[in-house]
């Protein structure tokens, strides 16, 4: 998708000197004001040192045009902690310049007309008489911004005061920047240099019509403000939908920020989690928004997420909110196992998230959120989740499907599913990942080559899968983790490494070195080659009747070990191929 955009170099003196009805508006509940003390003398300090003509950065704005509100409004998407900290800056001087003697500067200059346009650039005049930016309400950072207008004589209509003003930035940015002023200028002269300085200070500004487009930007700009991401952006572009249709006055400014809030801490800090649970939210439920999609692209990816919100917002932006809330707390189950609601589903839960199944989680939400609609009970979810992770075992082994279609094939498998109930359900799901996956020719060749070298992951969730089905009442905990780390780990029993110790050589080749290098090249990272050990670091390349003795009795793959009087290429295949026919077994579409 192409934008066409006409970047202008715009300095702050004509950016902020826009016509009585129209204001920078930052949308409802944007990420509040976070710049701190660093940040506020950085700017200052930039501005005071340099000539005039400083560049400052780059904005993002969305030309709404007209509104309800029947103003001009522009929507400051990207900009908004630097034009705010500007604007602060700007409110200092006026102060001073308002009253220099109290503030120790005396003068013999007429500051009429300085003071006539820095009024200009930050109140609109006529019967709006507001800040010429308006900002949100998150923390308090528009009635805060409001109060210190009227405070500083700015406004004429006086505001509410907040409670605790003083102890919130908005405030602690205008005292430190009166401070600094007092610090760093001899006269009134100096305090209008500054001035002037920052009026000549220029940005990048960068218009555009829809909030969509604006996101799309952000990925080629590097500028010095805090970056939204598209989760910001879908929250501004709802909380502004619910703003707009009034039930924000309806039903209070806390409750739906606070229920936005909920979903993000339902599904923890981390931006991709955040941006894979929106997209599979929108490709397992939008048929249900009776969305007809004209797009290139009728699924939601990362790069299209705001376009494909925008849609789903307008159809409702309170019964949306809702429903995604329900399915953020049921993803996070999903994302976390040991929280979902169904015992019987926490254990395939936490196989599909090691074997990382996270691609066919858009399918586990639809069913989790669908299963009385379709006629599900526990045991189909259950039946459902153990194929995909037998499917993700063979894929992730051989690569077959490809990544690139992983996604398209489980939202194909959501598709698929209108209409079907119970056990037609599973059914349909086995026969698809079934027709998607590898044959078992190759996966079981795939299993008797160098299993380890090709995919470590895969290969420990195997061998520990075995030990689960076999674990007797003697067994470890064979997922148990150190420090958020497997205790459990894979020891190779002919060990790997640069050179070969001479007890090997004769163990393996009596005493043939090149014979034994080509026999440790060709199966030292065969399955059958492998255990597990909670002890690897004391194992080493120590002989093979020391790891006979110290590898735990009690695990289903060292069971046989004890009966092996030697160990080499014959011991390695024999093992090997007992170990692949456990695994075809246990990973095969017909043995759920």
């Amino acid at each position: 998708m192409t934008i066409i955009v006409e970047p202008h170099t715009t300095p702050i003196s004509k950016l902020f000197n826009l016509s009585d009805g129209v204001f920078y508006i930052v949308p409802p509940y944007q990420r509040e004001y976070q710049w701190k003390k660093d940040n506020w003398n950085a700017l200052f300090d930039d501005l005071d040192s340099h000539e005039s003509g400083y560049f400052i950065g780059s904005i993002i704005s969305v030309n709404r045009k007209s509104t309800q509100h029947k103003i001009s409004d522009i929507e400051l998407v990207d900009g908004q902690q630097r034009l705010t900290t500007i604007s602060l800056l700007l409110i200092a001087i006026y102060s001073i310049l308002k009253n220099p003697e109290s503030n120790d500067f005396s003068t013999v200059k007429e500051l009429n007309e300085p003071l006539s346009e820095l009024r200009k650039l930050l109140v609109a005049g006529g019967q709006q008489n507001t800040g010429r930016i308006v900002l949100q309400k998150q923390n308090n950072n528009k009635s805060d911004f409001e109060w210190l207008l009227y405070e500083t004589e700015l406004l004429i209509s006086e505001p509410n005061r907040p409670t605790h003003f003083g102890s919130r930035r908005i405030a602690m940015a205008y005292k430190h920047f009166k401070n600094l002023i007092k610090k760093k200028c001899q006269d009134v002269e100096d305090i209008l240099t500054l001035s002037n300085k920052i009026k000549e200070a220029f940005v990048i500004d960068i218009v555009v019509d829809r909030v969509a487009d604006a996101y799309l930007l952000f990925e080629s700009l590097n500028n010095r403000g805090m970056k939204l991401t598209a989760v910001d952006l879908i929250k501004n572009k709802l909380l502004t939908e619910l703003d707009d249709s009034k039930l924000i006055d309806q039903n209070g400014i806390d409750f739906y920020y606070n229920q936005w809030i909920k979903l993000i801490k339902l599904l923890g800090e981390k931006i991709n989690i955040q941006e894979r649970f929106l997209a599979q939210y929108y490709n397992a439920f939008r048929k249900d928004y009776h969305i007809v999609d004209k797009g290139v692209t009728p699924i939601a990816i990362r790069s299209n997420l705001i376009i494909k919100y925008e849609q789903l917002i307008k159809q409702g932006p309170e019964k949306f909110l809702t429903d995604i809330v329900r399915s953020g707390e049921v993803y996070s189950q999903i994302i976390s196992p040991e929280n979902c609601m169904f015992n019987s589903l926490k254990k395939p839960l936490e196989a599909l998230q090691i074997i990382e199944g996270a691609p066919s989680y858009v399918l586990v939400l639809y069913l989790l959120i669908k299963y009385d609609d379709h006629g599900l009970e526990e045991s189909h979810l259950a039946k459902v989740i153990n194929l995909l992770v037998n499917f993700f075992v063979r894929r992730n082994l051989t690569d077959v499907p490809p990544t690139r279609e992983l996604r398209d094939l489980f939202v194909r498998v959501v598709d698929e599913l209108d209409g079907i109930t119970s056990d037609k359900i599973t059914d349909c799901i086995n026969s698809i990942l079934q027709e998607k996956s590898v044959l078992d020719d190759e996966f079981e060749k795939k299993l008797k080559g160098p299993i380890y070298k090709d995919n470590k992951a895969v290969t420990s969730f195997i061998l520990r899968s075995l030990e689960e089905k076999y674990k007797t009442k003697e067994g470890p905990d064979i997922w148990e983790k150190i420090d958020n780390r497997p205790k459990w780990t894979i020891e190779h029993i002919l060990p790997q490494g640069k050179t070969i110790e001479s007890w090997w050589i004769e163990e393996v080749a009596h005493g043939d070195s090149i014979k034994a290098e080509e026999i440790r090249s060709k199966y030292v990272h065969c399955i059958g080659n492998l255990t597990l050990t909670g002890l690897n670091s004391e194992m080493g390349t120590k002989r093979f009747s020391y790891k006979q003795e110290h590898l735990n009795p009690y695990l289903f793959l060292n069971r046989s070990l004890k009966d092996e009087t030697s160990w080499g290429e014959e011991q390695i295949k024999r093992r090997t191929d007992k170990i692949v026919d456990e695994v075809m077994n246990m990973f095969s579409f017909g043995q759920i």
